[in-house]
């Protein structure tokens, strides 16, 4: 059975794949629990540290194996908006998913919706509110930028009257809002090294 992929990577399901078609799984992100839904962030409740990142990370690696690919990159958004310190031993294992909205928007079958990431991700810096709206915005700005590299079919929005960033003010504002590791693994990963 040929589902698109030849093989490149490792197949997984879990339960509720349409279809029985299998998606890869995303090397960039963690294994999801079976059963997972919406209801895994209750727990969190208003808090967004550690735990709500390793949750949002997770939880869009199942919707991703449930052929749902744009709700799992909207998962990532929220993974990225966490409150988070350096020190946090979850960015050891998962650092900032880069990566894996690369891989995704790369892997992403055709005939699935995804959206148009770029839209989206222009759309999200422009209209970024609080809190931490700096941080927020300058990953936004970097997935955006993700988008252009990876998926240079999908169009901007023309009706959106704003002034993207020049890849530079991109790292800058990274390197000022995060840490200069960061800034400098997004490069990585928009140079294809992931």
């Amino acid at each position: 059975m040929s589902v698109g992929f030849e093989g490149r990577l490792t197949w997984g399901r879990l339960d509720g794949s349409e279809g029985g078609m299998l998606m890869p799984v995303c090397p960039h992100l963690p294994t999801p629990r079976p059963g997972m839904d919406w209801r895994v962030y209750q727990p969190h409740g208003a808090t967004r540290g550690a735990g709500f990142y390793g949750t949002a990370l997770e939880y869009g690696h199942a919707l991703w194996l449930k052929r749902l690919p744009a709700r799992a990159i909207l998962c990532l958004d929220r993974a990225m908006g966490a409150e988070l310190g350096g020190g946090d031993a979850v960015l050891k294992s998962w650092p900032m998913p880069y990566a894996a909205i690369a891989w995704m928007l790369r892997e992403v079958p055709r005939e699935l919706f995804c959206g148009n990431a770029r839209v989206h991700f222009q759309h999200y810096a422009d209209r970024m509110n609080e809190p931490r709206k700096a941080l927020r915005q300058a990953r936004a700005w970097a997935c955006w930028a993700i988008a252009c590299e990876v998926r240079p079919d999908l169009e901007g929005d023309r009706k959106h009257e704003v002034q993207e960033p020049t890849l530079k003010e991109i790292e800058m504002a990274l390197a000022q809002a995060t840490s200069l590791s960061e800034a400098g693994r997004w490069r990585m990963v928009l140079n294809g090294q992931f």
